[in-house]
């Protein structure tokens, strides 16, 4: 059989925590940020938890981790 590899993508992306749940970066919060509220500015600070049919996805392209 050959080896599975991860997606270098998701590598850079992702990360499992010590329950297997997926951890991602908050999306939208690089640029433009004068014209988005403040309460979501807020909210996007550090990481989130991806919610389970994403994390399903995340984990098919990640077999090692």
């Amino acid at each position: 059989m050959p080896k599975l590899k991860t997606k270098s993508g998701a590598k850079k992306r992702f990360r499992l925590t010590a329950t297997g749940l997926v951890r991602a970066n908050v999306a939208y919060k690089k640029h433009f940020l004068r014209r988005r509220p403040q309460k979501m500015k807020r909210q996007a600070r550090g990481t989130m938890i991806l919610r389970p049919g994403d994390s399903r996805l995340v984990k098919s392209y990640m077999p090692n981790a």
